[in-house]
């Protein structure tokens, strides 16, 4: 009895219309995004090694990570505003340590964006699902349109990576096109 009662005087107040799978799904969301940051965090700081040293890739996945840090916490944020509770999961390490070239962090970044991409598509599906229209409007204007840019921002990268080639083309590319002016 007093565990239920508990429950009741715990309960959010402010909760309307915030179903239980767009909770779950946000909570899942802020996972990834953390996730998405630690693992652009683990490319920036490979690329700042002294045996690496590549100054404008190190500052170009810093910047990513920074922004999906940023997107778990606006997600957060969103969470307690609409009464649901957070739920963060163990951060899993990256897959690798060694990102070897531009080439193959660009490629490995460029399938977790997509990935991230998917995962805001079908948080969208869950709100229209449950008629949130609130729900749908946040996501559209913080995530959605944004992360198409990061898209084609990477992929442009990598293919531009790829056709300078390694060793100077790929020191060039980071001298040239990766540092924020």
């Amino acid at each position: 009895m007093l565990c239920c009662d508990l429950k009741e005087i715990m309960a959010s107040q402010c909760r309307q219309n915030y179903n239980s799978e767009s909770e779950a799904g946000i909570n899942r969301q802020i996972n990834l995004d953390i996730h998405a940051s630690y693992v652009y965090q683990s490319i920036a700081w490979y690329f700042h090694r002294d045996d690496v040293a590549l100054p404008g890739y190190h500052q170009f996945f810093t910047a990513l990570a920074d922004d999906h840090k940023q997107r778990g916490e606006t997600l957060m944020e969103f969470q307690n505003r609409r009464g649901g509770r957070i739920v963060l999961k163990d951060i899993d390490k990256p897959a690798q340590d060694e990102w070897g070239s531009g080439i193959m962090a660009l490629d490995t970044a460029l399938t977790l964006a997509k990935k991230v991409n998917q995962s805001y598509l079908d948080l969208h599906s869950i709100a229209s699902q449950h008629n949130d229209a609130q729900m749908m409007d946040f996501i559209d204007s913080n995530f959605l349109n944004k992360q198409v840019e990061i898209i084609k921002k990477i992929s442009d990268y990598a293919t531009s990576s790829k056709n300078v080639g390694p060793g100077l083309g790929e020191y060039q590319f980071d001298k040239q096109s990766l540092k924020e002016k």
